[in-house]
Parts: structure tokens; sequence; C-alpha cells
């Protein structure tokens, strides 16, 4: 995902500097949020991620043998959007977690609800009342994971949550 990354990058900051000198400053601060956005989803997807490799990492050194799978990029549904992001899967026997992460790229693929900049699913094969949504918000200049319960109610997530989801995944 990194090379895809970069070259989305790279040509978002040239239509930036076309734009301020075709004198379209409106076009060029539109771009320059999105560029900001991006990169803020990519640090929070990144969080995420090798917060979930460092917990399996560690159970795997204490001889779990537990066969980790990455996919980038990875194109998944969350709700009637399209994302593009990336894959995790960790698969210990017939037990697997899956954590599946990113954003809608384009018009097509939907919008982002409920303010958030990235979304996540968390995915426990054969036990889904422990799957766990989560979105990625930037407020008050902190970027945090949210899950949100079947009632509607919303809780930060972090690293607790997620060694929660890597011990539910182990005893199955």
């Amino acid at each position: 995902m990194n090379e895809l990354n970069e070259v989305w990058t790279q040509k978002l900051n040239e239509a930036i500097h076309k734009a301020r000198s075709d004198g379209r400053g409106d076009v060029a601060a539109y771009l320059e949020l999105k560029n900001t956005n991006d990169a803020l989803r990519s640090t929070g997807v990144k969080w995420l991620f090798d917060a979930l490799l460092e917990i399996a990492s560690f159970a795997n050194r204490n001889n779990s043998s537990i066969t980790i799978e990455n996919e980038n990029p990875h194109r998944f549904a969350f709700g009637n959007a399209n994302l593009v992001g990336s894959l995790l899967r960790l698969r210990q026997g017939v037990r697997c977690l899956t954590l599946e992460a990113g954003w809608t790229r384009t018009p097509n693929d939907g919008f982002m609800r409920g303010g958030a900049l990235a979304y996540a699913k968390l995915t426990h094969f054969g036990i889904g009342k422990h799957n766990a949504e989560l979105l990625l918000v930037h407020s008050n200049g902190l970027l945090n994971w949210i899950s949100i319960n079947k009632n509607g109610v919303k809780n930060v997530f972090d690293s607790t949550h997620l060694n929660e989801h890597f011990r539910i995944f182990l005893s199955g």
C-alpha cells in the first residue's frame, strides 16, 4: 500500500501546484485538505495494523504458531461504501481474526459517514458476536479509533481493546 500512497501523494502535490499556478486557490485549498486527511488516515490505519501485528508477533515468540497474512491493496465493503485499504489476517488452526481498514478513494466508492476519515472491521471467524466496526475520527487535535456498539454508543478503541480481540481469537 505504501507505493500506491506515495504515487497518490505525488499526484495530489502536482495537482495542488497546478491549481495554484492557474490561480485556483479554492481548488488548491481543497486538495491540501484532502492531502492532510489522507496523511491522517494513513497514520491511523498504520497504527491499527502495527499494534495488532505487535500483539501477534509477541504471541508467536511464545510459540503460538499464528500465521500472519497481509493483503495490500485490499477492497472491501463497509455499509454502502466501497473502501480501499489493507487486510491483515491472523490464523491459528481453524481460528481466524481479520482486520480490514481503509477509506473511499473516488466519488463512485461512496461516502465516509459519521465524520469518519477511515473505517475498520475486526472479524472473528465463527464468532460474529465479537466482531467490531471502527471509525477513525479527528477532533480536538486528536486522532482516535471509535467503536460503535449495537445501541449506537461510541467508545474510544485502543490497544487494550485490540488485546481483548486477540485474546478472544486465541481462546476461540
